[in-house]
């Protein structure tokens, strides 16, 4: 891979990355090689950012500065031009004064994370255009903070993730959540890890590094920067540390110095800072021997080269990735149809073929047909089933045939029935009587069975639709418009038909239906009842008077009369009604809704909508069907274009 394709795949890559930003989809599809800068606060990770860049330009001051993601992309300007720079969210503008960037940087933070103290994932995307600066990307992360009231402070821990107080302005878990912030990031296998680490605190127990070692325990992606080298005490130094022998990493530790607070308060040209650190490894007599591998300039060059030998590595992977990405975007892009319509002809043919699609779908949702039938739960033709079977079925068997009637009702309706006479059986005139309410009862669950296979019917109707219908929202209300107008035209008639089902077992009670027991039957059972058991009618002369005189007439008891005449008879007639109710009335609503409305839904949709008239008013798209297309176009053209080059770089 020569130079020029090197440095067209990093353009590539931050191309594909501000896409992704711009777009707003696809940034996790793709895992881009890129530096992930980690340190804690005060660990003086942006003065090295600034020292890479010769510019000062990140917000500075107490507590939490830096509060989003900043993804930072230097170019190098191959001309004279004056440095300047540009934010992905204030396009067609250029900075050419640096105090504007760190100006731009606190205000769109303060916009989009608030201006209280918490911090933000969405990031700031800056490019800085620069003849002082190698081709690089960098994403500075918040710093790994401490929780602090005054006279005490608290360290995050592992097991700690949260705190129940606020510190000043600052959310309580606010530890918490940077830490995760760069967990998400320096976890994803292709990012570089920068982890930033001041030379006076103790390496063991470096934030950055611990974190660094729980996504990379091996050491094979992270890069250790040691800061503050000139802050040490007098006759320690960290020459262990840059060489290896402590803490063994395989891109191994750049030692550098930072500007002092002076030298930021007087504004030091950052050539000076430079130099004077050159000379401050030069002088030192742990340094010298290794003063060529240290220093914000050789940092800049590593960088640089570990950025392009991790990408070199990586394209293999990214092309097959790209590959799969192209695949799916073209098949998501297929989903939304074409953008334009070649005049009425075609505009016609679009709504007869979604006409036929609305249709089919309903049809085969009904059928249980349907490709996309859900796994979590009944729907469709199944949910119906469930409701004539389960439901249905149920509400029916939890009514009591004798409900609402008590013996005192049986005993005054057979007597009323009579007369001045007396009868030993019921008169049909008070079993009538007795059994019409009962059946009413069966009405209720009839017609609710109907209501519930409507609102099926009515659910199958909203969800039909794929994403090409749905770009045309007009077209869709109309498509369940009507079919929600023809199920509402077929509910008053199948409702009616119900109550009718009722109306006509409630007109003629017919006991001379074959189930149902007849007189001889029913008197049959009572002198059964009556009729002691043998061993006990050897024992029983009462008064002298045989048992057998019992047996040869019924009793005549009220209570056996209610009994067996009413309540027994009621029970047989009414579970007849119920099992004919019970069978008759899902026939009806299949016969009369479902399949009614199955078969006359593509004709009732083509008769409605069909009409030239109609068809500029019916195809006029979605914007955001329109917005997802594009944004569609542009995702594949840049997949496309990256695939070329990394082809081309292999």
């Amino acid at each position: 891979m020569g130079h020029r394709n090197t440095d067209s795949v990093i353009e590539l890559i931050n191309k594909v990355q501000d896409v992704f930003t711009s777009i707003g989809g696809g940034k996790e599809s793709l895992d881009l090689p890129q530096i992930i800068t980690v340190g804690s606060q005060s660990s003086g990770k942006s003065s090295v950012l600034e020292t890479i860049v010769q510019r000062d330009f990140l917000p500075r001051g107490s507590g939490i500065v830096t509060r989003r993601p900043l993804v930072l992309q230097l170019i190098t300007l191959s001309n004279d031009a004056p440095d300047y720079a540009e934010f992905l969210h204030v396009p067609q503008r250029k900075f050419y004064d640096f105090d504007q960037v760190r100006t731009e940087i606190e205000q769109d933070t303060a916009r989009v994370a608030g201006s209280q103290k918490g911090v933000s994932r969405q990031p700031i995307h800056l490019k800085i255009y620069s003849k002082n600066v190698l081709n690089l990307t960098l994403i500075d992360l918040p710093g790994l903070t401490q929780v602090g009231f005054p006279g005490l402070f608290l360290s995050y821990s592992d097991t700690n993730s949260h705190y129940p107080f606020f510190i000043g302005d600052q959310p309580a878990d606010i530890a918490q959540q940077i830490k995760q912030l760069v967990l998400d990031y320096i976890s994803k296998p292709n990012s570089i890890i920068l982890a930033v680490t001041p030379a006076n605190t103790d390496l063991a127990n470096s934030d950055s590094l611990k974190l660094a070692r729980q996504v990379d325990p091996s050491g094979k992606r992270t890069v250790g920067v040691v800061t503050k080298l000139d802050l040490m005490d007098t006759g320690t130094h960290a020459l262990d540390i840059l060489t290896g022998r402590l803490f063994p990493l395989k891109l191994g530790f750049v030692g550098v110095v930072n500007r002092s607070q002076q030298d930021i308060l007087t504004r030091k040209p950052m050539v000076e800072a430079i130099k004077a650190e050159e000379r401050f490894f030069q002088r030192h007599p742990a340094y010298k021997s290794v003063a060529n591998q240290c220093g914000t300039a050789f940092l800049a060059k590593q960088l640089n080269n570990i950025l392009i030998m991790h990408i070199r590595e990586k394209l293999p992977d990214l092309r097959s990735k790209l590959s799969t990405l192209i695949g799916q975007t073209q098949h998501e892009l297929a989903q939304y149809g074409d953008a334009a319509f070649a005049g009425k002809v075609h505009s016609g043919s679009l709504i007869l073929r979604l006409l036929s699609l609305f249709a089919n779908e309903f049809v085969a949702s009904v059928d249980g047909t349907s490709s996309e039938i859900s796994t979590k739960e009944l729907s469709g033709g199944a949910r119906i089933y469930y409701i004539f079977n389960n439901i249905f079925g149920h509400a029916l068997d939890a009514i009591a045939p004798c409900a609402n009637l008590t013996n005192d009702d049986i005993r005054t309706a057979i007597r009323n029935s009579t007369g001045p006479r007396c009868s030993l059986f019921v008169p049909e005139l008070a079993f009538d009587l007795l059994v019409r309410p009962q059946i009413k009862l069966l009405e209720a669950p009839s017609l609710r069975c109907v209501e519930l296979a409507f609102q099926e019917l009515s659910k199958i109707c909203h969800t039909c639709g794929n994403k090409e219908m749905l770009r045309f929202p007009k077209l869709h209300t109309k498509l369940v418009e009507i079919v929600s107008d023809l199920l509402m035209e077929r509910l008053s008639p199948t409702s009616d038909y119900v109550a009718s089902l009722i109306a006509i077992e409630c007109a003629y009670i017919n006991t001379n239906h074959p189930d149902f027991p007849g007189p001889a039957a029913t008197l049959a059972e009572l002198q059964k009842q009556a009729t002691p058991p043998r061993s006990s009618r050897r024992h029983q002369v009462p008064n002298g008077i045989s048992s057998e005189h019992h047996r040869s007439s019924p009793p005549k008891s009220d209570s056996f009369i209610n009994y067996f005449f009413g309540g027994k008879l009621i029970t047989s007639y009414f579970n007849i009604v119920r099992r004919t109710i019970q069978d008759l009335v899902p026939k009806a609503i299949m016969h009369l809704m479902v399949n009614f409305t199955r078969e006359s839904v593509q004709n009732r949709l083509v008769t409605s909508l069909y009409r030239e008239d109609l068809f500029d008013d019916l195809l006029q798209e979605d914007p955001a069907i329109a917005a997802d297309r594009q944004r569609c176009k542009t995702m594949l053209e840049v997949y496309k274009k990256a695939f070329t080059v990394i082809s081309d770089a292999l």
